[in-house]
Order: structure tokens, then C-alpha cells, then sequence
């Protein structure tokens, strides 16, 4: 669907080179959106970028890995360079690294730590002085943040990525408490199972098999689907803030 009523708005938009990162770009890009496009892939991002511009829409790739601090700082200012202040920011870029906690793959702990809490930090760092700008000039002004049921479900062996994904959780729970009262919406959605390259990371053979096994008995949501309500949450009226959005497939629990 399109959202006309978000034409002009300024979109940071991370994990963009796949998945639901790259699918809300799109769905924004074809409401009117100008979108910045942040992923660590930049061939995937330019050919995403492209695309977007054939369609018709706006879209700058910026190479940014958000576990780099310096990185994130240096595309908050091209961003602000190509565009201009954001009004909406999308964190979407996580990894999820399921094991058992007795395999002890801190390798694994540090690298979704980093991405998936930390990571979603340096990004909320630079670019809520935007938002709060865009708020204060009477503009809607939107944080959403993309956790998972992981965050409240519990998994067997996905425990270091549930914990992750509940600091998410209550982080957008607890900036809604500072940037409210500034007129700033917080959106924490949590998505179940979703087909996207997520699961294409995991390295434990009876783990993968185990999600195989879930996709081929449930109908689950694509990366569109979770973009939608994405597009839709922030094109609410400014004074209606959707705070936290669980979304399933039908057949899941």
C-alpha cells in the first residue's frame, strides 16, 4: 500500500540491504519518502538505491556498519548532507546467532550485543536530535524499532538473542518516557516468524533445520508485510503514537 500523507518526509532506514530493512524502504520510497538507505553491504545498497529511483522514489545508499561508532557518525552527517534532517528513523539491522548457552560462543554474544542493542544506541544517538528538531517545528517526528517475539517468547538456545531483543524491547519502552513529552513517537514492533536471510546465519545444523521445519508447517509473514505496518504506524495522525506492535502469522502461537 502507499501512504500519501508521507510525502516529503526523511527516512533513516538500517539493515537496508535485505529483509524487512530493505523491503520499509521501499514501501516508504513509494509513499513519497526520501530514504537513506544504511546497511554494511554497499553493492546491495546501490543496486537497492537504483531501484528505488527507477520506481519513481528517492534513496541515497550509505555504507554504515552500526557496530562502528565513527561509522554511524559519518552517515548521520551525509545523510544530513544529501537530505537533510530525518523525521523518521527505522531500526531494522540485527543478527540473530542462536545457540545453546553451554556451546559458550561469546563470539556470538559480543556480535549481536553490538549489533542489536549497542549498534541501535548509535544510531538513536545521532539522529534524535532530528527528530526532536522536526517535533518542535510541529512536524511528525517518529522512532520505530524492530525487536522480536524473542523478546518476551521464550526459545531454547536463542536465550543471548531473546535478551538482546528484550533490551530492545524495553529501551523503546523507556525512551517513550523522554521523547513523548517531547512530541517524538517510540514504535517497538516484534514480529514472529518472518522470512527474511536472518535465519541464514545460524551455524548450528539441527537449529536451522529446526526453523526449516517451522517455515514448512506455517504460513509465515514476509519482509513486506512487516514494512507495511511499519508504513502505516508512522503515518498516523502526529498526537496518535502506535507504542508496541506484536505481529504473527495466523497460524502461530
Amino acid at each position: 500500500m502507499s501512504y500519501d500523507n508521507l510525502t516529503g518526509r526523511i527516512a533513516v532506514v538500517t539493515g537496508a540491504a535485505s529483509g524487512m530493512g530493505e523491503a520499509t524502504a521501499r514501501t516508504l520510497a513509494r509513499s513519497g519518502v526520501r530514504v537513506a538507505l544504511l546497511a554494511r553491504r554497499a553493492d546491495r545498497l546501490a543496486e537497492l538505491a537504483a531501484k528505488i529511483t527507477a520506481d519513481g522514489g528517492i534513496a541515497t545508499a550509505v555504507a554504515t556498519d552500526v557496530t562502528d561508532a565513527d561509522a554511524v557518525a559519518a552517515a548521520a552527517d551525509r545523510v544530513h548532507e544529501v537530505f537533510g534532517p530525518a523525521s523518521l528513523v527505522v531500526n531494522v539491522a540485527g543478527l540473530m546467532l542462536p545457540n545453546p548457552i553451554l556451546a559458550g560462543r561469546d563470539d556470538e554474544w559480543a556480535r549481536m550485543v553490538d549489533t542489536n542493542i549497542t549498534g541501535v544506541l548509535r544510531v538513536i544517538r545521532a539522529f534524535t536530535p532530528d527528530l526532536v528538531a522536526a517535533a518542535d517545528a510541529g512536524h511528525s517526528a517518529d522512532l520505530v524499532n524492530v525487536s522480536s517475539i524473542a523478546a518476551h517468547v521464550a526459545f531454547p538456545d536463542y536465550a543471548v538473542y531473546g535478551a538482546t531483543k528484550a533490551a530492545v524491547t524495553q529501551l523503546s519502552a523507556m525512551l517513550r518516557t523522554e521523547l513523548g513529552p517531547r512530541r517524538v513517537r517510540v514504535t517497538n514492533i516484534e514480529p514472529g516468524l518472518t522470512d527474511t536471510e536472518l535465519g541464514s546465519h545460524i551455524d548450528n545444523p539441527g537449529l536451522t533445520d529446526q526453523l526449516g521445519e517451522m517455515f514448512s508447517t506455517i504460513a509465515a509473514l514476509s519482509a513486506d508485510d512487516v514494512a507495511d505496518l511499519i508504513a502505516f504506524t508512522v503515518s498516523r495522525p502526529a498526537h496518535v503514537n502506535l507504542r508496541q506492535i506484536v505481529v504473527l502469522p495466523t497460524q502461530q502461537a
